[in-house]
């Protein structure tokens, strides 16, 4: 009976350990949050240009004054706010996923640590990569490519920052999210859910998936879902190229 009641002790101390280490890095990571936000908040005018650029690229290049309007006196307050917590969002996230890492490899085994600490660094840096593209790459042909439709029409356009803004933030995060394509196809191949033979073999059906995902995910207009299709199926392919390197397991089930 005893040696019951210890056991069960020494488990109620386990789990009261893991929830005090839970609640240590969970304030470590709003810390390192609220420093992000901090030094955001010191970049706001520069984090507005950066946000501005795609706009005024095309915009000027359609000869048009590249103006943003807000509808309310306190609009560019929420604007300036909005932006800086994304951004220290940002910011802070390498700072975060390492506090979140500490957390969950206590209960992994040296192996899993292994592919973790591969996996984290490479998906934040896949994802960074992707909304950086939409910025530079995509974003200026997408938004002459509207503005060019507006003018064809013969409409007036009288964007709101805040509605660029939006777009921009939902397109950024839709690429950064997408570029996480070749990491998901490794991850399956690793844990042997499919082999480069299926990957090969139904190649098809996913450049058909990709054109739906495009077509859902992006505005309704042939340029936009091109530069998001494109890149996925490119993505696509070297997530197959990594499963071969990768993988033995997938490339021992092809044979």
């Amino acid at each position: 009976m005893n040696d019951v009641t210890d056991q069960g002790v020494g488990e109620r101390m386990t789990l009261v350990g893991h929830l005090d280490e839970l609640r240590r890095r969970i304030i470590y990571a709003l810390v390192g949050l609220a420093a992000g936000i901090a030094a955001a908040l010191m970049l706001g005018r520069q984090i507005v240009d950066f946000l501005r650029y795609p706009y005024t690229q095309a915009m000027e290049a359609a000869n048009q004054q590249p103006d943003l309007s807000v509808l309310n006196h306190m609009a560019g307050l929420i604007i300036y706010l909005k932006t800086a917590m994304a951004t220290g969002l940002i910011i802070a996230s390498p700072w975060i996923f390492y506090h979140v890492w500490m957390f969950v490899s206590a209960g992994l085994y040296p192996k899993e640590r292994r592919g973790v600490m591969f996996i984290v660094p490479f998906s934040a840096a896949l994802f960074i990569v992707g909304a950086l593209f939409f910025v530079f790459v995509v974003a200026v042909p997408v938004l002459s490519f509207l503005i060019s439709v507006n003018n064809w029409l013969g409409l007036e356009m009288r964007i709101t920052f805040d509605s660029h803004v939006t777009l921009m933030a939902r397109m950024a995060l839709v690429f950064g999210l997408a570029f996480q394509t070749p990491l998901a196809v490794l991850i399956l191949g690793r844990v042997g859910l499919v082999s480069l033979k299926m990957l090969h073999q139904y190649r098809r059906h996913v450049v058909i998936g990709i054109l739906i995902s495009a077509a859902l995910l992006t505005p309704p207009d042939p340029v936009s879902q091109l530069c998001l299709a494109v890149p996925l199926w490119l993505l696509y392919e070297l997530g197959v190229l990594l499963v071969w390197l990768l993988a033995p397991r997938a490339k021992e089930r092809v044979d």
